[in-house]
């Protein structure tokens, strides 16, 4: 039996209907309507009926950028979207003849890479998402961690800098400052407005393109420019500071790295692996971590809250 997942971002909606291997057999797209709360119920609707025609379906499951309850019926907070407080799933329910679920999208995205990705051999796994900000996801003893109140996973906002950088949260210091895309190319744009030589590169794509946007810093990164390689790899090593206290906390056994900015591949995770170690507690004491890159990338919320509507039946 097949299950239709649905990812809601800023800007698109994906959905698609994924088989019982998570592979996804047809996928459909929309702009997200994000400052109209209904618009956004109709294309969810829209897109779930258009891919459930013809199809056996058991439900659908709908991943949203946002802190969702733990009865996983209510989308309490999404700072991209006009949702506050938003009874999605009730909404949803009353126009789909399909059983609903509603699950933050880094947490879904999260069980796709536990459940079909880079942590299926694992029980015990973190997922960081590494993009605009940085999303997080804990499996442990198999089981997805929501917490009490249904925000656990929130990795992005533990605080690294004692009264650092405000964050959108409101508190400071949070590795979503340091360890983002959004981090990166803020230093990179500072890097060039300071005039220093190192930047030239940088400089030079800015001018080329009008703008210095993450396109033009990645460019740079994969032609081996050395000043955009050391902000990743400063990047990387605040997320690697982060991940031994996650280590400290959690004991996992795998931490996979998605994200737009993982496609930098090992120049990104071999500064997280360094720093990892360095900031480890016992070390010498403690199994080795595996660090991995994800196997899904944008496809992983729509797989992975698909398979929860699995888990949710079972």
């Amino acid at each position: 039996m097949h299950a239709i997942g649905i990812d809601i971002g800023g800007t698109k909606i994906a959905g698609g209907l994924v088989d019982g291997s998570g592979n996804i057999l047809k996928e459909l797209r929309v702009p997200t309507p994000s400052n109209d709360p209904e618009a956004i119920v109709a294309a969810v609707v829209g897109l779930t009926n258009q891919l459930a025609q013809g199809e056996s379906v058991i439900g659908v499951g709908v991943a949203a950028a946002g802190f969702v309850d733990a009865n996983r019926e209510n989308i309490v907070y999404a700072p991209n979207l006009s949702w506050r407080n938003e009874p999605f799933k009730a909404k949803l329910s009353a126009k789909l003849d399909l059983p609903v679920i509603i699950e933050n999208d880094a947490r879904a995205a999260g069980w796709a890479e536990f459940a079909y990705g880079a942590g299926k051999e694992a029980s015990h796994m973190i997922l960081l998402t590494i993009g605009t900000g940085v999303g997080g996801a804990v499996v442990s003893n198999s089981q997805l961690q929501r917490g009490k109140f249904g925000f656990a996973g929130e990795l992005g906002h533990i605080r690294v800098v004692p009264n650092g950088l405000l964050c959108g949260c409101g508190q400071h210091g949070c590795i979503e400052q340091y360890g983002s895309g959004s981090a990166l190319l803020r230093e990179a744009k500072a890097l060039v407005a300071s005039g220093e030589p190192k930047g030239a590169r940088l400089k030079e794509l800015q001018e080329s393109a009008g703008e210095l946007t993450g396109n033009e810093v990645y460019q740079a990164i994969s032609e081996g420019d050395p000043a955009a390689l050391e902000l990743l790899a400063e990047l990387g090593s605040w997320l690697g500071q982060t991940i031994a206290t996650l280590c400290a906390a959690i004991d996992p056994e795998v931490v996979v790295i998605g994200g737009g900015v993982s496609a930098a591949g090992d120049l990104l995770l071999n500064p997280i692996r360094e720093a990892y170690l360095t900031h480890l507690p016992a070390r010498d004491y403690r199994p080795k971590l595996e660090v991995v890159p994800a196997k899904f990338l944008n496809d992983a919320g729509v797989i992975g809250v698909a398979d929860l509507v699995r888990v949710a039946q079972s």
